[in-house]
């Protein structure tokens, strides 16, 4: 992305909207304005649940202490909300909170990131690798220009070092790679067909069941061109 491009952050139930268009797995998740509405979005999903601030001031939920995972009750809700509101505000003053949301909790046995950037010579390129922290410690990614085929897909998660773990490393259950290719074909037609308006996207983390049990994004962030 240019430096000079101007760019809007998209709002959390935008980005749930275009993912619903392509029909990507999203967890089930809702916002909430106060601990009582939390409540009942916790209660309709049913527990455990995941809480974690909204805000586009506020990228990387782990390091300012805004996400908080398997609560399992009323009570920890509560206490939960509170503290995260807290923590947002401590890390930045002026972040724009736009609510809490509460989504199910998916256990799986790999995170990986899917994402869209812009370059300048070849337009919308996709990025596929181990997702959460990894990512930025490993830097570990495939890279390719849409469209991709399932070919292609399959490619780019077998081209990471980190493959193995989704393989079944040492006996872990196997990752349910159909499930990524999946994603990856579904972004590669989102990234052609919102190629003149769409900068960045991360699903970051994507969780990745067993084998068969499919993958459900977690956490998004897209980024638009300003007049689009």
């Amino acid at each position: 992305m240019s430096v000079s491009e101007a760019f809007k952050i998209l709002t959390y139930k935008h980005c749930v909207e275009i993912l619903a268009r392509y029909n990507i797995p999203l967890a089930r998740g809702n916002i909430a304005s106060s601990p009582e509405e939390a409540i009942k979005i916790a209660e309709n999903i049913g527990y455990p649940v995941a809480l974690k601030v909204l805000s586009p001031q506020i990228i990387h939920k782990t390091d300012a202490k805004v996400l908080k995972l398997g609560i399992r009750n009323e009570s920890e809700l509560i206490s939960a909300y509170d503290e995260i509101i807290r923590n947002a505000m401590h890390y930045n003053p002026n972040a724009e909170i736009q609510g809490v949301l509460v989504q199910e909790m998916i256990e799986g046995v790999a995170e990986v990131i899917i994402g869209i950037s812009q370059d300048i010579q070849f337009g919308p390129v996709i990025l596929f690798g181990l997702g959460g922290i990894f990512v930025e410690i490993l830097e570990d990614v495939s890279l390719r220009v849409p469209p991709i085929t399932k070919y292609d897909a399959e490619e780019m998660i077998q081209e990471i070092k980190g493959y193995k773990l989704l393989e079944g490393f040492r006996g872990k259950p196997k990752a349910d790679i159909k499930a990524i290719i999946d994603i990856l074909l579904k972004v590669s037609n989102m990234a052609c067909e919102l190629r003149e308006s769409i900068l960045e996207m991360d699903l970051n983390p994507i969780i990745v069941r067993e084998e068969g049990k499919g993958a459900y994004v977690v956490d998004v962030r897209m980024l638009f061109k300003e007049n689009q």
